[in-house]
């Protein structure tokens, strides 16, 4: 395991969980927590619709609204609609980071809403252009990471929670996925375990055929200097233009008046040949341009709520689940002494214009912000209609080639 997952599965285990703010119901005292238990060995039942979060046509954890409130910076407010696409080309499957409250070291199988706030954070929006697949698996939690601590460093990638994704990977490739060309969407321990699944499962097997794009958002992908393959993965290179498929998309996001520091969880790999990789969402083809953020109305993360701030002043009331902010953020790659690669967010807040010069993903506030996670919480609504349009434009260009042979 990589010096840079050690210092991630250490900052989890302690901060993590201070940044989480369940619902009260599901929080229990430290007194009152059951002693730990092993993990569950039996095998999931993928085939039982009860252990996916997500699935096409199902009335489930997608199935949710994603209307936004458009922000403009003059302070207007318009409606943008939203509607899943049932019958999209291509499909989507997706693995969930690190959010389970479970008090065991492994998560069970019941959605809880840590895990049904996640896929509304990072995965339903995805429905407006490929069908959604997203499994429930026996994640390593919250407290499961601390435990571990006192007796090594747990490996995402051996384990119940990399076999139930595995099993629901091949369950989906068996029943599902007819031939049809796949996203791979992943962030955080969902990504470790996905880039293990592309290792071992996927690259050098006729299945890489079919996959369009790996977004492994919220992790480091190591590749040689100067070059975009040959590092973490073997054969699948960085991707460089929205119409390149089969290629790796991979980003962690620190804000440009925050950068990595010394301690940095991400953008850091041990091998001096190597550097950690960074794909702009916003322009994969290099330099600097806007995100398309989609962003909780309340505040609100993975992990944490709020506080809730107005976005436009005078105040007006928004009734929408989600704010978007044309203009208010930008990002580019960029790297410094302490990390070869990470995406560079810059906030261009105007004091003079009534909408909101700032966003909250921070863990932590004011001077008690710990910088080496950077906006981990948010890696994902800060891309995600740069993701989408990628995504759109890829599966052009994926069942274009795949018609003319």
């Amino acid at each position: 395991m990589s010096t840079v997952l050690k210092r991630m599965v250490v900052g989890v285990a302690f901060t993590a969980m201070s940044a989480y703010s369940a619902p009260a119901s599901a929080q229990t005292p430290a007194a009152a927590q059951p002693p730990a238990a092993a993990a569950p060995t039996t095998p999931n039942n993928y085939g039982d619709p009860k252990s996916w979060l997500c699935r096409p046509g199902g009335q489930d954890a997608c199935a949710i609204d994603e209307t936004t409130t458009v922000v403009a910076a003059d302070g207007k407010l318009t409606r943008e609609t939203w509607t899943a696409n049932p019958n999209a080309p291509i499909d989507c499957f997706y693995v969930y980071p690190t959010i389970s409250t479970d008090p065991t070291p492994n998560s069970d199988m019941t959605a809880d809403p840590a895990e049904t706030n996640v896929i509304k954070q990072q995965f339903a929006r995805f429905a407006s252009v490929c069908k959604p697949y997203a499994p429930l698996y026996r994640q390593i939690t919250l407290v499961g990471l601390r435990r571990a601590l006192a007796g090594g460093v747990p490996n995402f990638g051996a384990g119940v929670q990399y076999d139930d994704v595995k099993d629901a990977w091949n369950y989906y490739l068996e029943h599902d996925n007819k031939g049809r060309g796949v996203v791979l969407v992943a962030h955080s321990q969902g990504s470790f375990i996905l880039t293990d699944l592309i290792r071992n499962e996927i690259e050098g097997k006729p299945v890489q055929s079919r996959i369009i794009s790996a977004m492994l958002l919220g992790t480091t992908i190591a590749v040689p200097k100067g070059k975009d393959v040959g590092g973490s993965f073997k054969q699948m290179p960085l991707c460089h233009a929205a119409t390149q498929t089969g290629c790796v998309i991979t980003y962690a996001s620190f804000r440009s008046t925050v950068l990595p520091p010394a301690n940095t969880l991400f953008g850091k790999v041990p091998d001096q040949n190597m550097v950690a990789a960074c794909t702009n969402p916003a322009a994969l083809g290099g330099g600097s341009a806007e995100l398309k953020a989609y962003l909780d109305k309340t505040g609100r993360t993975i992990t944490s709520a709020g506080p809730a701030k107005p976005w436009v002043t005078p105040e007006q009331p928004i009734d929408t689940p989600w704010v978007s902010v044309p203009g208010l953020l930008s990002a580019k790659c960029s790297s410094n002494e302490n990390a070869s690669g990470f995406l560079e967010v810059t906030v261009n807040g105007n004091p003079n214009d009534p909408r909101a010069d700032d966003i909250v993903g921070d863990i932590g506030a004011g001077t008690n912000v710990l910088a080496n996670w950077g906006l981990h919480l948010i890696d994902v609504n800060l891309g995600m209609g740069n993701l989408l349009d990628i995504v759109s434009q890829q599966s052009k260009a994926y069942l274009s080639k795949k018609g003319s042979k």
